[in-house]
């Protein structure tokens, strides 16, 4: 069976990533073989096209490939919250929190992750067409990991600024290019945008109603590597060192264990309105739907180990 990840070098999917790679998944009698497939949108693509059994992706992604949320559901969170970053350019002096300072600029976030970006915008009080927000440079095709490939335009000068996952704001501070102006999950910026989207495990429904076993297993593997990185982030250099370039393994235990007290598999119905109530406000959702289309609920005695 096929897992696809729209990025790789990055703690938002790594819960799913180490499943595979710490062999957890197989002790699960789950044989999964992972790859990248950028962006989240051309992976949801595949999904339904039956070409991947999962994806680990932004969970409002799946809209994308899937309208009204027919024919995919989520089987289990990765992580709670919306886990992006706006980073700017160091010279440019912004403050942490001045959600304004992004007016003017050129800022890449990938797409279907940009809708986060222009939401927290508008709930920031920001107008999203006075800001240039496009692809960034060098990021196409499934070879790439967004987040690095983001703060290295950036330190090029070929953007002002980044909407991307930790690895690549920490690579961008580190190195002296970047700031980090917003870490919703952290509390800043506008509240709601805390649960506009999250990272989550999905399937198709005819895959799950097919292999529900697999589908069972899928989730125990996610919950358990979940509490090995909670308990021991240290697991995260293992795989960083079989799976990352040398700075970016070096740093994924740390990031890792700044991110491990949100990786929780439970979807909650406040979770899933919020993240509707998003959906609908940038046209991917025409209305709330009920939280049982939402989520394979028939799986969700599995998030508990």
């Amino acid at each position: 069976m096929r897992i696809a990840v729209p990025d790789l070098i990055s703690p938002s999917y790594f819960p799913a990533v180490a499943a595979v790679d710490l062999g957890i998944a197989a002790e699960e009698g789950l044989e999964l073989e992972l790859e990248l497939l950028f962006p989240v949108t051309t992976a949801m693509q595949a999904l339904r096209d039956g070409r991947l059994d999962f994806v680990a992706g932004a969970a409002h992604a799946t809209l994308t490939a899937f309208p009204g949320w027919r024919g995919a559901k989520l089987l289990a969170a990765l992580a709670r919250h919306m886990y992006w970053f706006l980073v700017l350019r160091s010279d440019l002096g912004a403050a942490r929190g001045d959600i304004a300072a992004v007016k003017g600029l050129r800022i890449g976030a990938a797409p279907g992750v940009d809708l986060g970006l222009r939401a927290l915008l508008r709930e920031g009080g920001v107008d999203p067409d006075s800001v240039q927000i496009g692809p960034v440079p060098g990021a196409v095709g499934d070879t790439v990991s967004f987040g690095v490939t983001a703060a290295k335009a950036l330190e090029k000068g070929l953007l002002d600024g980044f909407w991307a996952n930790g690895m690549g704001a920490e690579v961008a501070v580190r190195r002296g290019t970047g700031t980090v102006v917003i870490d919703v999950r952290r509390g800043d910026g506008p509240p709601a945008a805390r649960d506009f989207t999250f990272p989550a495990l999905v399937a198709t429904e005819e895959s799950i109603a097919r292999r529900p076993d697999a589908a069972a297993a899928a989730v125990r593997a996610i919950v358990r590597t979940q509490r090995r990185l909670r308990e021991a982030p240290e697991h995260a250099a293992e795989v960083g060192r079989r799976l990352f370039p040398p700075e970016e393994a070096e740093l994924i235990a740390e990031l890792v264990a700044r991110d491990a007290p949100f990786y929780d598999p439970v979807i909650t119905q406040t979770t899933v309105t919020r993240m509707n109530a998003f959906a609908m406000s940038v046209d991917l959702l025409p209305e709330q739907v009920s939280y049982e289309q939402v989520v394979a609920t028939e799986l969700a005695r599995s998030w508990h180990g």
